[in-house]
């Protein structure tokens, strides 16, 4: 067991308080000196993905220049109450060749900026591939702040998914434990419920997760301050809901994905695929709120989805109508709506951190501690192109200059990540995924 954990649960029972009350209480400032944590501002990092590439005429801003204010296209005008906390970075390109196709290297050479494996996983007409060969940027920041005692969490990351299919190819994973270490998302809110809260089925039959622990937490109400008393009743008010919520869902059979085992010309997504968005992100935050985890993943689908987004009235598949040509008008206006929905979910993540504060006292809210940062595995759906990549990076997490759009001019994404993992404080750390392509160094960000 690890030390922190032993001191956080002697001390809780020193209070008198159970273990199923740790994943509510184990993130107060009240407590940290329990935990050998110090009230220093955190830093947390959340990756959105979305696939199929984006539509540049709609995307990306007229004007580029680190003194240039930032101009939202249409895409990207749901974020627009939060412009001043944005980033837009052109110019970043996946420069990651070899064996398996373009969605294949978008997709499982995005974070992990390496090549793949030698494998049998066929894809288009290139060589069969199989899975990505190094660790990902998001597992790699997630090892760095477990490495030490005061930033270690009970999780060090959480993967969340929406309408991801049940299979397990290169097209599916973006997250990498290591060489050959794909990571799965959870797609179902009630998986990682009952992963957060632990042994809720258990007590199904007499109550609900809050019931159980209301009473045991009451007892520390008078040793923790006010800010905290806030948090928690908020915490315990969104943990309730995300029960109900859930448990409609399952009522409803609304859960699963169903999916042809090989590529399918129609791929069904549910039309509840929106309100299982908005209980992933509601659960990240809390998780996030609560210290349950400093990283986290939100993986929208996977590339070369055919997903059919009926709620917003497109019935035809995502990944064949980002083939359709410039020039097709209705199939442009289809995937404007698709990218625009994603910047919708991206801005629900966004607002929700910015309004709430900061714990610990330290002032500001999540999303001024928080680095978002939205990929897709394409710059270019109906070009399959590896360059332009959008990359939007949003929230204060790792103290980049916001406000601006920057052209980098075919820099290789492996500077990129190689920037965030010293943003977020691996300054040691020289170079990220394939050696060659960290040619000079990390991007000048600040």
């Amino acid at each position: 067991m690890k030390k922190i954990d032993f001191q956080r649960r002697h001390f809780l029972e020193n209070l008198g308080l159970g273990l199923s009350s740790l994943p509510f209480v184990s993130g107060l400032s009240s407590l940290q000196a329990t935990s050998n944590k110090t009230s220093f501002p955190k830093q947390r990092l959340v990756i959105m993905f979305s696939p199929n590439g984006t539509l540049p005429n709609d995307f990306w801003p007229d004007s580029f220049g680190s003194d240039v204010p930032l101009a939202l296209k249409p895409i990207l005008e749901p974020l627009s109450p939060y412009k001043n906390q944005m980033l837009l970075l052109k110019g970043v390109d996946n420069k990651i060749r070899g064996d398996g196709d373009g969605h294949m290297r978008g997709m499982s050479c995005l974070l992990t900026a390496t090549e793949l494996n030698p494998g049998n996983i066929q894809g288009g007409s290139d060589t069969p591939a199989g899975w990505a060969s190094g660790i990902s940027i998001d597992q790699h920041v997630r090892n760095f702040l477990q490495s030490r005692e005061e930033t270690r969490t009970r999780f060090g990351s959480l993967e969340f998914g929406v309408a991801v299919p049940n299979r397990a190819d290169p097209w599916t994973r973006m997250s990498y434990a290591g060489d050959n270490k794909p990571m799965a998302p959870i797609d179902d809110p009630g998986q990682m419920f009952n992963r957060l809260y632990g042994g809720s089925k258990d007590r199904e039959h007499l109550s609900s997760v809050v019931d159980h622990v209301r009473n045991d937490i009451k007892r520390i109400a008078g040793q923790i301050s006010a800010e905290d008393r806030t948090l928690l009743d908020e915490h315990l008010h969104l943990v309730r809901q995300l029960e109900n919520d859930i448990a409609a869902a399952k009522a409803q059979s609304d859960l699963d994905h169903p999916e042809p085992d090989i590529d399918p010309d129609i791929e069904l997504v549910n039309d509840n695929t929106p309100e299982i968005s908005r209980m992933q992100i509601d659960l990240m935050v809390n998780a996030l709120a609560n210290d349950m985890t400093r990283v986290a993943s939100l993986q929208f689908m996977r590339s070369v989805g055919q997903a059919r987004m009926r709620w917003l009235d497109v019935k035809d598949g995502h990944h064949s109508l980002s083939h359709k040509p410039d020039k097709d008008l209705e199939a442009y206006s289809k995937l404007k709506q698709i990218n625009t929905w994603f910047a919708t979910e991206l801005a629900y993540l966004v607002k929700r951190l910015s309004e709430t504060p900061e714990p610990g006292g330290v002032g500001g809210n999540m999303l001024d501690y928080t680095q978002i940062v939205w990929v897709n595995e394409l710059g270019k759906g109906n070009s399959h192109t590896l360059s332009n990549i959008p990359f939007v990076f949003i929230g204060g997490g790792a103290g980049f200059k916001t406000n601006r759009a920057l052209d980098f001019d075919g820099t290789p994404h492996n500077r990129l990540w190689l920037t965030l993992a010293q943003a977020m404080g691996d300054t040691e750390l020289q170079s990220f995924g394939t050696e060659r392509f960290n040619k000079g160094g990390a991007l000048n960000l600040v």
